[in-house]
């Protein structure tokens, strides 16, 4: 079966996301952070693995996890325990993986589902459905004759195309899923290869926990795919990954900045959110920055104050959303 580009367009809130990520990784750049040290980095790597593992359906929390990983004694289901330590192991691998190889690619399934499927380290031999966390199906994987050409072809779009990586990351990342290559571990070696292709253009995706703000935003994630379904096209799905990478880089910027400097990166998160949001809400900034309710009510009536927010109703409930200055 002959590959075909993949569908998407490049529309303005993408351009704007790129542009907003690529600013913020030449800052961190310049002042030297593409490798954090080594104590975040094992941070880092572990609330990655927890959260990917997490989205879906891993029962260990953040602690076992960090316990299992330490060789620590953890009481939990030996599934779960074992998804825990072949994810390290990949994760651990990930410098020294070729992103354009089938061959690395098929490796790192075998790694991430070793004496967990019966097909780990093959593409699946049979047709599958792909389910929400509801259990509905929401797509039909490719037939299983297919896979091999499919994937070739996304792999070699992905390499070749002059599109920045930032787009075609998120691009390779939904196509993937939509391939479904794997009878298991699709959404796992997805998130891996998001990160490794993303980390050859820069160092610090290495270590940079998205999978953590996919899993704050996971009920986000699966609309997007949906929406990206029904359209035929990838778009809204990469403005989702976009906003996702740009949360996680701002939240590693957030405990270094001086106070003028944190306003305006809380802003361009608040902005970022917008984009794809009708209005925010107190419990989005909790979430956001990790902050009590009145510390996010602080935020929000500062921005307010600027003229940059507005509250409005919703509900019984108070929103947000952008002052255009109109009524």
């Amino acid at each position: 079966m002959e590959y075909k580009d993949p569908p998407f367009r490049i529309t303005d809130d993408i351009l704007i996301l790129t542009s907003s990520i690529a600013e913020t990784v030449g800052r961190l750049s310049v002042a030297g952070k593409e490798t954090p040290p080594l104590l975040l980095r094992r941070e880092n790597r572990i609330r990655s693995i927890y959260s990917s593992l997490a989205i879906e359906r891993n029962s260990l929390t953040l602690d076992q996890v960090t316990a299992v990983l330490e060789g620590k004694r953890v009481l939990g289901p030996p599934k779960d325990i074992k998804e825990v330590q072949n994810a390290y192991e990949i994760y651990d691998r990930l410098e020294t993986l070729d992103p354009y190889s089938v061959d690395d690619l098929l490796s790192a399934h075998n790694i991430m589902t070793r004496d967990l499927v019966q097909e780990s380290g093959m593409f699946r031999t049979r047709p599958v459905g792909v389910v929400d966390r509801s259990g509905n199906i929401i797509h039909f994987g490719t037939l299983p004759a297919q896979i091999p050409a499919l994937i070739n072809g996304l792999l070699a779009w992905t390499r070749d195309s002059s599109l920045p990586i930032l787009i075609k990351s998120c691009v390779f990342h939904y196509e993937f899923e939509l391939i479904h290559p794997f009878s298991d571990g699709n959404g796992r070696v997805g998130r891996l290869w998001h990160s490794l292709l993303l980390s050859r253009w820069n160092r610090l995706f290495a270590w940079l926990p998205i999978e953590s703000i996919i899993h704050d935003r996971q009920e986000e994630y699966y609309r997007a795919f949906n929406e990206s379904n029904d359209a035929g096209e990838s778009t809204a799905f990469i403005r989702f990954m976009l906003s996702a990478i740009e949360d996680a880089l701002e939240e590693t910027l957030e405990n270094d900045l001086l106070p003028g400097e944190r306003e305006e990166h809380r802003w361009k998160r608040i902005r970022s959110f917008l984009l794809s949001h009708p209005n925010i809400r107190n419990s989005d900034i909790r979430s956001m920055f990790d902050v009590s309710a009145a510390t996010a009510n602080r935020i929000l009536s500062s921005f307010c104050a600027s003229g940059m927010l507005r509250r409005i109703r919703d509900g019984k409930t108070w929103a947000y959303e952008i002052d255009t200055g109109e009524e």
